[in-house]
């Protein structure tokens, strides 16, 4: 009994020692700006646009111009019907075209010679080409979108910030 009564003491001396060993820090008070800066992380451009990039609207979303997400989608899901339907008709026309040589004279085509069916598949391989390049300009576009939208956002808000500190001046000198 004497020994635990003994430990316990020495355990509360030993713990009010280090309790008292801690030494107290004083920050300085100072006083504040009354002028706050906008603090723009660099970053955040390139975050938009990154997440643009892996889903398109996503970077628009990200900035809060949500009304942009279905023009995003509207543009690029018309061009990627363009290019998906102008895809089966040309192969449609080249499989005519195809049989034809083989001497079948069986498919939906039969209306049509050999050289129709030639410039029909050029020019759905054309419209289907064009469509794969308004596809790819629109997904450009909504990653540069997204850039520059926050990038402009961020710019005009620092613009009326300064504004709004020379008003306050002016009318302090008035």
């Amino acid at each position: 009994m004497h020994k635990t009564l003994f430990i316990a003491i020495f355990f509360l001396f030993l713990g009010n020692t280090i309790v008292f060993a801690q030494a107290k820090t004083v920050t300085p008070k100072t006083a504040k700006d009354s002028l706050k800066s906008i603090n723009i992380a660099p970053l955040t451009p390139a975050k938009a646009a990154f997440y643009s990039a892996v889903l398109p609207g996503l970077g628009q979303a990200y900035n809060k111009k949500y009304w942009k997400i279905p023009l995003v989608y509207g543009a690029i899901g018309t061009s990627l019907y363009f290019y998906i339907d102008s895809n089966n008709k040309y192969h449609q026309y080249r499989d005519a075209y195809k049989r034809r040589l083989e001497g079948y004279d069986d498919d939906k085509f039969s209306y049509l010679d050999n050289d129709r069916l030639i410039a029909g598949q050029k020019f759905y391989q054309r419209n289907r080409d064009l469509s794969a390049l308004v596809t790819l300009a629109f997904y450009a576009l909504n990653i540069i979108d997204a850039n520059v939208d926050l990038i402009y956002s961020r710019l005009n808000k620092r613009l009326l910030a300064d504004q709004c500190r020379r008003d306050a001046e002016i009318k302090k000198i008035i």
